[in-house]
């Protein structure tokens, strides 16, 4: 798994998207118990402190020391600096595993074997995310040049797999369809910025560059707002499926 976020943990934390409460409250009451849950590569414990409303224990990983220093801290939640396909958790105990924009960077085999591991019969995988996200049409185009033309060649490969929808990732479990959930905002330039900075091609960028890319359109972006605010949505990304261990 690799670890690109560790070095922006804080603004991570500040400026990433959230997940509609009514996802995790459907995942939750598809699970077929509500004690335990897995919040596998939690980053700055956002998910895992959404799961903790409704299950007795959450435990929360991630390769990320940085990230967890971050985290939401609660008394059910429990944080453990652990490898997405090497957990502490005992066999068949969790009733749901939950990777949020993170699954693209595992080890698919590995990790999904130490699910299959974990998880209860008929527990519950859900493996979230978002894409590219869209606004009005003229500041879209701006954010389209920059992710597609600036930051050509600095996108991991795995990047393909949002890009993608997640529709092309392995993913040996049977499978639930889930509604569509979207997430929106209002954000000021400054907002969009921040987010913008926190993109993993903008550290590579800058890491071979010398400088940091997004302020080569900033004044693109802050132009093509139009006013002081607007609205951003990002559609939330599922794969939910159901391990039928034996």
């Amino acid at each position: 798994m690799k670890d690109n976020f560790s070095g922006h943990a804080v603004d991570y934390a500040r400026y990433r998207p959230t997940y509609p409460p009514e996802l995790i409250a459907q995942l939750a009451s598809m699970a077929p118990a509500q004690q335990l849950a897995w919040d596998c590569a939690t980053g700055n414990g956002q998910v895992a402190g959404m799961l903790a409303s409704f299950f007795d224990q959450v435990v929360a990983t991630d390769i990320s020391e940085n990230q967890l220093k971050n985290a939401v801290q609660l008394p059910n939640i429990s944080y453990r600096v652990e490898q997405a396909e090497e957990s502490s958790l005992p066999d068949h105990a969790v009733d749901l595993v939950v990777v949020a924009q993170a699954v693209h960077w595992f080890d698919f085999d590995r990790f999904y074997q130490e699910v299959k591991r974990v998880l209860k019969p008929d527990g519950l995988i859900a493996v979230i995310g978002y894409g590219l996200l869209s606004t009005h049409p003229s500041l879209d185009k701006v954010i389209r040049y920059f992710y597609s033309e600036v930051l050509d060649g600095y996108w991991d490969p795995e990047r393909s797999y949002l890009d993608e929808d997640y529709r092309t990732i392995p993913f040996p479990f049977q499978e639930v369809q889930l509604p569509q959930f979207s997430s929106s905002y209002t954000w000021t330039p400054e907002d969009l910025i921040g987010y913008l900075n926190t993109w993993s091609a903008v550290k590579h960028y800058e890491k071979q560059q010398g400088h940091n890319p997004v302020q080569l359109v900033e004044k693109q972006l802050c132009a093509a707002f139009e006013a002081p605010t607007a609205t951003i949505t990002f559609n939330i990304l599922t794969r939910v499926g159901k391990a039928n261990n034996s």
